[in-house]
């Protein structure tokens, strides 16, 4: 690429929000330039090696769903898969895979460059370029000019990122080894967006070569899938995936030991020499990822806190120590190390450092992750105050999307809270803000039972294929999937067994005997009851594996509830279809309080169910909304009749 390109979408940042706005964007048929300073970091994991959990897991499922980078990756680069929650029912399952660091990087960037359209520049953007108010291109430090109609930032942490061990030991930084970014942040804060401060952290890094493993337990890894098996089809030539069969690598478990009394009695008599107490930080932090201090100063009735020693990769002994997060001095951070079980003669190889940076409060955007202020600019990531690699993952997707949809004249994308949890993610940002680091729970959502990470294609592939998103390939990986969940539901349905099939099945799990033959469907909405023993029992072994079965299982157990939330989502679709008018003049709505008017006037909902869950707007203020809105419609319409 030269100079003066002329492209449709720009992306700043080539990291987990970067890539997958980049190919979600070209995906759509944009030529798309990732630009970001060293092309080798694409994909790069900043943090820990892991890429999954409760929520997240879901997340990631539902990236991939939509053609995203993340899950692919994932498969190509995992050393251990978990699913979490198992104790508690698939309905609840969360998939969490450690990867190999260096595998997982190459994988993204591999994922990335498959697509025609996207083109990678290394360089560190100086300024945006506008034209007439809205976004035109991008100029770097070296002087080249990009031009685009949309641009979406994802630049993490690198906004004036300053990096602090200890509280002598501060460095500019958006990761270690790695500058800052200053001339974009500071032209970004000079055009008028609100700039605020967080910071986050990471522990030491350790040779796994020095612990005691004894003294460890073992977490070994299940064998799993993350993403739908895209590389399982034989694309035609050019079809966006790849056709490389993805390769089993090794596994490998992980360790758990703890961080007890004599842990907390160290930073304890340390507190004062930590970044965060010290006085060096004020920025908030993560709650839900708190550092060895804060969990010390919150939880001083704690007798001792998890330590998970995770593996890097295949290619070294160096493990990350996940839970001892710390800005403490490197001395004491090795004092600590050698404190936890295991670890007495443990070498450190990196110290933990805690991160300060900027973001921009959510709530200047619009449900796309378009900037209010900025035509044709997109924020997504870190940048919007938002921590974790999924999260991020998600907002790029839904910002490179909307940005390719707007440079093509397409009507934008806003998912409803009941289609996925990235949904609620942007949902919860833009209409609520974030006084913290905002992080991802089951909790968040009114429709956990329905949004699964089981389900993410079912749920989200007509919306790709409305818009275009995926190859033929693909298209059949879709098609296979969604017709084994049928296949399996209208087997249920229409078999019927016997009771001598079926007694040993519901004799296992302490299940009343059936006194003639009925229908699967029937027994396998008793709770303890499964379908696959089920289908095994009638001899229907073909359709008795997969994870296929498993959503049609959970169809079937939790249909009542489904039917409650579905309907709780129509209600809020109907409030979300009425829709909020930019230009509404709020401060003259009398009939509402004065918090819900300074409120609706700053944040300026799109519509009545992103107006229904900003803070301070009751629901007595929803209904006047609502006479006020058709009032103001009424006039406007009047006023317009006068003039014709």
């Amino acid at each position: 690429m030269h100079s003066e390109s002329s492209l449709d979408v720009i992306v700043i940042g080539g990291g987990h929000a970067g890539a997958e706005a980049a190919v979600a964007a070209a995906r759509l048929g944009c030529r798309v330039a990732l630009v970001t300073s060293a092309l080798e970091t694409i994909g790069q994991m900043s943090c820990n090696p892991a890429i999954g959990g409760v929520a997240k897991g879901t997340v990631v499922r539902e990236v991939d769903a939509l053609g995203g980078v993340m899950g692919r990756a994932t498969d190509r680069a995992t050393i251990q898969f978990r699913m979490l929650n198992r104790g508690k029912g698939p309905a609840v399952w969360a998939p969490r895979a450690q990867a190999d660091r260096g595998l997982y990087r190459r994988a993204v960037r591999t994922l990335v460059e498959e697509h025609a359209g996207v083109f990678l520049v290394q360089g560190t953007v100086a300024r945006l370029l506008t034209e007439h108010g809205r976004i035109s291109g991008v100029e770097t430090l070296d002087n080249r000019r990009f031009l685009a109609r949309a641009v979406v930032v994802t630049t993490g942490t690198f906004g004036r990122g300053k990096i602090h061990i200890g509280t002598t030991t501060q460095l500019a930084g958006g990761r270690a080894g790695e500058a800052a970014t200053t001339h974009l942040a500071e032209q970004l804060a000079e055009v008028g967006l609100e700039v605020r401060r967080f910071k986050t952290g990471t522990p030491p890094r350790i040779d796994g070569r020095s612990v005691d493993y004894s003294k460890c337990e073992p977490q070994p890894s299940e064998l799993s899938d993350f993403s739908y098996r895209w590389s399982h089809f034989a694309p035609e030539a050019g079809a966006v995936g790849s056709a490389a069969e993805v390769a089993q690598l090794p596994q490998m478990p992980c360790f758990i030991t703890y961080a007890g009394a004599e842990v907390k009695a160290l930073v304890t008599e340390s507190i004062t020499l930590s970044a965060m107490y010290g006085g060096s930080i004020d920025s908030r932090g993560p709650r839900y990822c708190p550092s060895i201090e804060d969990k010390v100063v919150r939880f001083p009735d704690a007798e001792r806190h998890q330590i998970f020693l995770e593996p890097e990769g295949l290619d070294t002994h160096e493990l990350y120590v996940n839970g001892l997060s710390t800005s403490l001095p490197a001395h004491i951070q090795l004092d600590m190390l050698r404190a936890v079980p295991g670890l007495e003669q443990v070498q450190m190889t990196r110290a933990g450092y805690a991160i300060e940076y900027d973001y921009y409060p959510p709530t200047q955007l619009e449900p796309t992750l378009a900037v209010r202020q900025i035509p044709g600019l997109y924020l997504a990531g870190q940048i919007n105050g938002t921590t974790g690699y999924e999260e991020a993952a998600g907002q790029g997707m839904i910002a490179g999307l909307n940005a390719a949809l707007a440079v093509t004249g397409r009507e934008p994308l806003i998912l409803g809270r009941d289609t996925s949890y990235v949904a609620v993610l942007i949902d919860d940002i833009v209409a609520r803000g974030v006084d913290e680091p905002y992080r991802l729970f089951t909790s968040r959502s009114e429709f956990r039972l329905t949004v699964r990470q089981d389900n993410a294609l079912r749920r989200l592939a007509p919306i790709g294929m409305r818009l275009g998103l995926y190859s033929e390939g693909e298209r059949r990986v879709i098609d296979a999937r969604l017709n084994a969940e049928d296949r399996a539901s209208a087997l249920a349905r229409t078999t019927s067994v016997r009771p001598e099939q079926v007694a040993g099945v519901l004799e296992q799990v302490g299940s009343s005997p059936i006194p003639h033959a009925v229908k699967i469907v029937e027994l396998a909405r008793r709770q303890a009851v499964s379908l696959a023993a089920l289908f095994a029992a009638a001899g229907l072994d073909e359709a008795a594996a997969g994870e296929a079965l498993i959503t049609a299982e959970l169809e079937i157990k939790y249909s009542g509830y489904f039917v409650r939330e579905r309907e709780a989502a129509q209600r809020m679709q109907r409030m979300g279809d009425f829709a909020l008018a930019a230009e509404l003049p709020y401060a003259g709505m009398k009939s509402l309080s004065t918090e819900a008017r300074q409120k609706l006037a700053h944040r300026r909902p799109s519509s009545l169910a992103m107006a229904a869950r900003i803070p301070g707007v009751s629901p007595a203020d929803l209904q006047n909304l609502v006479l006020e809105v058709e009032r103001w419609r009424r006039a406007r319409g009047s006023a317009s009749a006068g003039i014709a």
